[in-house]
C-alpha cells in the first residue's frame, strides 16, 4: 500500500488554552550539560500532552518533580514548583482527502524544564513526575478516569561505563499528530534520537500508574519501582493495541490494523545501548485516539496461503480497507499464461490453474481521484491435513503423541503441540511426536500446529480425556453354567488383559478367554495399559441341574388375556403351543386363547433342561340380553325386558329404575339414559356378560296453535301451529282442515269469539295441546284508535296505540303535536306511543294522527283523527 503513513502538517501556536482536559500523555528526557569532578549536570525537560477539544483538568502553572537513587530507592533531590515555561498546540492541518470523516487531532503540550546537579554513583538515577488522572473512557484500561500517571527518565550510572554519567537521553521526535482509522492499515512513530549516538532498540512496556483522585499531583513523588495501569482484556503492555499492531523495534515504527474506534494507551521504551550493553532506557506514554474512519485505500495481506483440505484451487479476496470513497477495484490475479485473470468486482473468488506462487494486485479507484494500488503473495498448494494420534490415557503415565499430518505438496517442516494441561504454561513440544504426562485426569484440549515448506499452516484439535485408570468393558458380570459346560467371558479395553485364577480356563492373557470351572468361581480380569492398572471381576456360577416350576392349572373366561409364568433358574425358555402366545421365548408370556390349553415350557442352561406343563381351561362368558333400545315421552317411564343364562344379575344404574334385581323394571329417566344387564354363573368364568338398552328420552314437547287475534267476517284467518309431527284441531267450525298444523279458518258471523284447540304428537305419539282464541268482529276491515289514552303506568290504556282488524298491513301511523311535529310513527299493530318524547313526559293535550293501512282485500284506508293524552 502506498498511502500507509499520511503526511502531516502541524501548527505551532503559542499561548495558554483557555481550557484543557486530562492529561493524555507525556514523557521525560534530558541533555548532559557539564562535569566538576564527581559533579553532573543536566537539563531536564518534562513534556505533557492534553486534548484541544476537551474540558478537564487545567495543565498545572507548576510541576513537583523528585530524583531516585536507583540502588537504594532513597529521594535524593526534589523540587515541588518547577514552573511551565511554555505551552504548544500541535494540529492536524488538511486531512488527507482520501480519508472518510476523519477525527479532529490536536493536542496543548506543556513544556516544564529545570537544571540539576548530582553526584554520580554506580547505579543512577531516576527521574519522576506523577499526575492523576488520564481521560476517561480508554479502551485498553480499565477504569481509566481514575488511573493517573508516572513519566520518567534514567540517567545511568559507573557499573555501566566510567563515562556513562556523561549521557544525553534518547529523545523521540516521531510525529504525534497522525489520524488512525478503526479496521485500516496505519502507521505511527515513536522514533527517537540520541546526540551520544548511542545505538537505540524499541519496544513496548508497561505504562505506569501515579498519583490518585484523593492526591492528583503528589508532591514529592513517589519512588520506584511502579505498578502497570490495569490493562483490560483482551489487551496487554505488549499488545496495547491488540494483537494486529506490532512495533519495529529497530525504527520505533507502530504498523498494522488499527483496533476499533476508540483510546489506547500505548508507551514505548527506547534503550540505549553503548559498547553493546545498554545503559539507559526512556519512555513515552501515549494516548492514541483511533477514529471511526476509513481510509480509500488498497489494502491486502501480504500473504495469501491456500492449503484448504478439499484439494481445490479457489481464493477468495477482498481489500481490507472498506472506505465508502472507493468506487472501483482492478484485480490482476498474476497467471502469467492467462490474459482473463482479472476481476472488477469488490470481492472476487478466483480458481487458480495449477499449485505455485503468484503475485496479485489491487488497483482502487483506477484512473480516479484517491487511486492506490497493492500486491501480495499468494501461496496454491491446496490439500493439507493436519492430524495426530495418541497413545495412552492414564494419569501421571507418559501419553505418546504421533503426528498424522499429510500434505499434497511439499513437507511438514514444524510442529507446535499444545497439550491442554492448565497446571502448566509449559506444556508445549515441538517435537514431531512428542510425549506428555499429565498430573491431573480429565478431560484435556490438545492442539497441534503445524506447517509445510510451502507456507501452509493449520491446525488438529482432539478432546483427550485422561483417567486415573484404564477403563474395562464386561458384556456381563454374572453368568450361569450347568456341568459340564464353558464360557466364553468377554472385556473390552486398550491394552494387556490376565484373568485369575489360572485354572479351568484356556487364553487366560487375552480379553475372551474360555472358562469350565465344576464350581461357581469369580474370575478377575486385569488391565495393564504401560503400567496403568485396572481390575475387575466376573461371577461365573456352576450348577448341575436346571431348576423349573411352571404356575398352577388356571381356568380363565374364553378369549380373556393370561400370564403364563415359572420360576426357574434356566437362562433360556421355549413355550408351546406358540401360536396364541406374543413371546415364546421369554419366561412369562401373554396366552389369549379361546380353547383349554396344555402348555410345555423348556427351560436350558447350556446343554442342561428341564419342562413342565400348565393346563389353562377357558370358560364361556354368561350370556346377557337387555332388550331392544327404546323411546319414550318427556316425563314418562317404560318397562325393559331383559333374558340371561346364568345364575345372578343386576342392572345398572339403579336409580331410575323401580327394581335392579328383576329382569323386566319399570326404567323412568328424565334425560336418555343408558342401561347395563350383567349376568353371572359359577361354571368358572369370574367375569361377568353384559349388555345394554338405550332408552332415548324424547325433549319435552313445545306445542304452538297462535296468538290469540281478531278477523271480521269473511276474512280469511291462516293458522301456523307448530310442536309436533301430527295434528288435531278442535272444534272443526269455520276451518279448512282440522288435521294439518296451518289450516285457513273463515267465519260468517254467528258467533263473537272462538277458541280452538290444537292437540300435537310427536315421533313417539306423546301427546300435549295448546289453545288460540279468535275475536269476530261484525264491521268492514277497519283500524280503530282510542280517542284518549292515561300513560300512567296502570297497565290500563297506557299508549295510544292502533288496533287493526281484517287488516293485511298498517303502511304508516303517525302521531303529531300542535306545532306540527311528528313525535311516534309506526307500521305495527298494537304498537303505540307511551306519551312521552325524547323521555320527556309529555303534559295534557291533544294529538293529531294519521293513519294509512290496507285490509284483507287489498283496499287501501285512510283514516285521520285526534286523540287526548290525560294526566
Amino acid at each position: 500500500m502506498k498511502r500507509l503513513l499520511l503526511v502531516i502538517t502541524i501548527f505551532l501556536s503559542f499561548g495558554i488554552p483557555s481550557q484543557a482536559n486530562h492529561i493524555t500523555g507525556g514523557e521525560m528526557y534530558y541533555t548532559f550539560v557539564s562535569q566538576a569532578g564527581n559533579q553532573f549536570t543536566y537539563l531536564v525537560t518534562l513534556k505533557l500532552f492534553r486534548d484541544c477539544n476537551s474540558t478537564g483538568a487545567q495543565l498545572d502553572p507548576t510541576a513537583s518533580i523528585a530524583i531516585f537513587d536507583n540502588s537504594t530507592g532513597a529521594r535524593v533531590w526534589n523540587n515541588t514548583s518547577i514552573p511551565r515555561s511554555q505551552i504548544v498546540t500541535l494540529s492536524l492541518g488538511s486531512p488527507d482527502p482520501c480519508i472518510n470523516n476523519p477525527p479532529s487531532v490536536c493536542y496543548q503540550v506543556g513544556y516544564y524544564t529545570f537544571s540539576v546537579t548530582l553526584t554520580g554513583n554506580a547505579t543512577g538515577y531516576t527521574i519522576a513526575y506523577q499526575r492523576c488522572c488520564r481521560i476517561a473512557g480508554i479502551n485498553n484500561v480499565g477504569g481509566s478516569s481514575t488511573v493517573g500517571s508516572t513519566y520518567t527518565a534514567m540517567i545511568p550510572g559507573t557499573n555501566t561505563s566510567a563515562n556513562a554519567p556523561m549521557n544525553n537521553s534518547a529523545r523521540f521526535i516521531g510525529q504525534d499528530t497522525v489520524i488512525v482509522c478503526a479496521n485500516n492499515p496505519f502507521q505511527y512513530s515513536f522514533r527517537a534520537v540520541d546526540e551520544d549516538g548511542d545505538s537505540l532498540v524499541y519496544g513496548f512496556c508497561n505504562a505506569f500508574e501515579g498519583g490518585s483522585t484523593g492526591t492528583p499531583a503528589p508532591s514529592p513523588p513517589a519512588g520506584p519501582p511502579y505498578s502497570s495501569v490495569p490493562y483490560a482484556t483482551p489487551f496487554s503492555p505488549f499488545a496495547p493495541m491488540g494483537n494486529g499492531v506490532t512495533l519495529n523495534t529497530s525504527n520505533g515504527l507502530i504498523g498494522g490494523i488499527a483496533p476499533a474506534a476508540g483510546i489506547y494507551v500505548v508507551t514505548v521504551c527506547v534503550t540505549e545501548y553503548r559498547n553493546n550493553a545498554p545503559i539507559a532506557t526512556q519512555r513515552k506514554d501515549l494516548q492514541i485516539k483511533v477514529g471511526d474512519c476509513s481510509i480509500a485505500a488498497a489494502t491486502l495481506d501480504p500473504v495469501y496461503t491456500i492449503c484448504n483440505r478439499s484439494n481445490l484451487f479457489d481464493a477468495n479476496f477482498h481489500n481490507l480497507s472498506t472506505s465508502p470513497l472507493i468506487n472501483s477495484y482492478f484485480w490482476d490475479f498474476g497467471v502469467a499464461s492467462q490474459t482473463n485473470d482479472t476481476s472488477n468486482v469488490a470481492s472476487p473468488s478466483f480458481t487458480f490453474p495449477d499449485t505455485g506462487i503468484y503475485i496479485i494486485k489491487l488497483v482502487t479507484n483506477r484512473n480516479q481521484p484517491c487511486s492506490d494500488s497493492t500486491t501480495a503473495i499468494v501461496k496454491v498448494y491446496p490439500g493439507f491435513f493436519p492430524a495426530f494420534d495418541f497413545n495412552g490415557i492414564c494419569v501421571n503415565k507418559p501419553i505418546g503423541f504421533t503426528d498424522r499430518t499429510a500434505t499434497n505438496y511439499g513437507f511438514v517442516d514444524s510442529w507446535r503441540w499444545d497439550f491442554g494441561d492448565v497446571s502448566t504454561t509449559a506444556d508445549t513440544s515441538r517435537l514431531r511426536n512428542p510425549t506428555w504426562t499429565y498430573p491431573v485426569s480429565g478431560p484435556k484440549n490438545v492442539i497441534l500446529t503445524v506447517t509445510s515448506n510451502k507456507g501452509c499452516r493449520d491446525t488438529a484439535m482432539r478432546v483427550v480425556t485422561i483417567l486415573d485408570k484404564p477403563p474395562i468393558t464386561l458384556a456381563f458380570r454374572d453368568t450361569l453354567i450347568c456341568v459340564p459346560d464353558a464360557v466364553q467371558l468377554q472385556a473390552g479395553g486398550l491394552g494387556n488383559f490376565s484373568w485369575a485364577p489360572n485354572t479351568n480356563i484356556i487364553n487366560a492373557n487375552t480379553a475372551t478367554p474360555t472358562v469350565s470351572p465344576p464350581t461357581t468361581t469369580v474370575y478377575n480380569v486385569t488391565l495393564n495399559d504401560n503400567g496403568c492398572i485396572n481390575t475387575d471381576s466376573v461371577r461365573v456360577r456352576v450348577v448341575t441341574f436346571v431348576t423349573l416350576n411352571a404356575i398352577n392349572d388356571t381356568t380363565i373366561c374364553q378369549g380373556d388375556a393370561i400370564q403364563l409364568n415359572a420360576i426357574s433358574n434356566g437362562l433360556a425358555f421355549q413355550w408351546t403351543p406358540t401360536i396364541p402366545l406374543n413371546n415364546p421365548s421369554i419366561i412369562n408370556p401373554i396366552a389369549i386363547t379361546n380353547n383349554t390349553t396344555q402348555y410345555r415350557i423348556t427351560a436350558t442352561i447350556g446343554s442342561c433342561r428341564a419342562v413342565d406343563d400348565v393346563v389353562v381351561k377357558t370358560i364361556a362368558y354368561p350370556v346377557a340380553n337387555a332388550g331392544p333400545d327404546q323411546q319414550i315421552c318427556h316425563l314418562t317411564s317404560t318397562q325393559l325386558s331383559g333374558n340371561i343364562n346364568g345364575s345372578s344379575f343386576n342392572w345398572s344404574p339403579g336409580a331410575t329404575l323401580s327394581s335392579t334385581s328383576i329382569l323386566n323394571p319399570i326404567a323412568f329417566p328424565k334425560r336418555t339414559t343408558t342401561y347395563v344387564l350383567s349376568a353371572y354363573d359359577t361354571l368358572g368364568c369370574p367375569k361377568p356378560g353384559k349388555d345394554s338398552v338405550i332408552v332415548n328420552v324424547l325433549p319435552k314437547m313445545s306445542p304452538f296453535a297462535g296468538r290469540d287475534t281478531m278477523v271480521v267476517i269473511g276474512e280469511n284467518l291462516q293458522f301456523n301451529g307448530s310442536g309436533g309431527v301430527s295434528y288435531q284441531w278442535t272444534p272443526s267450525t269455520g276451518l279448512s282442515s282440522t288435521t294439518i298444523p296451518n289450516p285457513i279458518g273463515n267465519y260468517s258471523g254467528e258467533f263473537d269469539s272462538i277458541r280452538y284447540k290444537l292437540y300435537v304428537r310427536n315421533e313417539a305419539n306423546c301427546l300435549d295441546s295448546a289453545t288460540v282464541l279468535v275475536k269476530i268482529f261484525k264491521t268492514d276491515a277497519y283500524v280503530f284508535i282510542p280517542s284518549a289514552f292515561t300513560p300512567n303506568g296502570d297497565g290500563l290504556n297506557d299508549k295510544l296505540a292502533p288496533i287493526a282488524v281484517g287488516i293485511r298491513r298498517i303502511e304508516y301511523f303517525r302521531i303529531f303535536n300542535r306545532w306540527g311535529q311528528m313525535v311516534f310513527s309506526t307500521t305495527i299493530n298494537g304498537e303505540g306511543w307511551d306519551g312521552r318524547i325524547s323521555g320527556t313526559p309529555q303534559a295534557t293535550n291533544t294529538f293529531v294522527w294519521i293513519c294509512s293501512a290496507i285490509d284483507y282485500t287489498g283496499r287501501r284506508i285512510f283514516l285521520k283523527g285526534k286523540s287526548t293524552l290525560i294526566r
